[in-house]
């Protein structure tokens, strides 16, 4: 889902928690879209478990299902928290002004009257930002525009094939495993790909305009874009104890007096070579065989490297 459609329906989730009931004219004139956005996004917070109902006829329109709301006028000291922190984490990589905006006003609801000093800092903090924030989150913006312009964008893309040139139909910005990626409609590929926002450079905003596709349900599960092809089994020592469970969870290996005995699934391979070549000798591959050959050539060239500057 993207960051646009965050906001929004954020947005819309405030105004129906403080109002007994509004239209969708009203939304749509709110929020800038049209009526049949407005309707999906209702549908969307229905699926998100959230009891919002239409009336229609005079007098009809939006609202939340009597008994959801805890007060008629105002959120909860718990409710406004968790949208708050929402909105923050979605600032923490995103161009702040209409993030502030919103701030601003939940800031100024907060205020009144009711005892929410401590819900404009709320316990839980979320930072969505990395290392790469300034350029990441101009690629966000980019993004973004060229999704709610329905643009075509091109970039270049490295891997561990290589560096290709793309050019696709963005739909989506998601968050997930850690990492920001771009879903969209590749051009070359004819068909729905992911594409790391790190590993995206030069990217340029087309010209050229497309309609926004429907997504099937399977391309939906981003999860499916990355097939376990790495069946890796391994023996670490037990001082990395704390990296895997950060790494993996608790349950991601047995212990026994032999160390610490992994098993799991990878899909790109240079990754899981740099990630174990990263415990350097506390750990050792039982299979698959050729990744074991290929770590022995790369410690052997480690060691021939280092033997030439002696």
């Amino acid at each position: 889902m993207s960051s646009i459609k965050i906001d929004r329906l954020l947005g819309i989730l405030t105004i129906l928690l403080q109002n007994d009931r509004v239209t969708a004219p009203f939304l749509a004139e709110k929020f800038e879209v049209n009526r049949r956005t407005i309707g999906r996004d209702i549908d969307t917070l229905c699926r998100a478990g959230i009891p919002v109902i239409t009336h229609q006829g005079t007098g009809g329109g939006i609202s939340i299902a009597e008994g959801f709301k805890l007060d008629k006028t105002v959120l909860t000291a718990s409710e406004l928290a968790g949208i708050i922190a929402a909105l923050k984490g979605i600032g923490s990589v995103s161009e702040q002004s209409q993030i502030e905006r919103t701030l601003d006003k939940l800031g100024a609801n907060a205020n009144a009257g009711r005892p929410y000093d401590r819900v404009v800092s709320p316990p839980v903090v979320i930072d969505l930002a990395s290392y790469h924030k300034g350029d990441l989150t101009k690629k966000i913006e980019t993004i973004k525009r060229c999704i709610f312009e329905k643009r075509v964008i091109e970039f270049d893309y490295f891997y561990d094939k290589g560096e290709v040139r793309r050019r696709i139909e963005p739909h989506i910005i998601v968050f997930q495993w850690a990492s920001w990626y771009v879903f969209g409609f590749c051009r070359k590929r004819l068909d729905w790909r992911m594409f790391k926002l790190n590993r995206l450079c030069n990217l340029a905003e087309c010209e050229e305009s497309f309609i926004m596709r429907e997504i099937p349900p399977e391309k939906r599960e981003f999860g499916n874009h990355f097939t376990d092809e790495i069946k890796l089994i391994a023996v670490f020592d037990k001082s990395a104890k704390h990296r895997l469970i950060e790494s993996h969870g608790i349950d991601s290996f047995h212990e026994d007096d032999a160390g610490l005995h992994f098993e799991f699934s990878y899909t790109n391979r240079s990754y899981v070579i740099s990630w174990l070549l990263g415990f350097g000798d506390k750990v050792k591959v039982l299979n698959p065989h050729d990744l074991i050959v290929e770590i022995q050539n790369i410690a052997k060239n480690i060691l021939a490297r280092y033997s030439e500057s002696s």
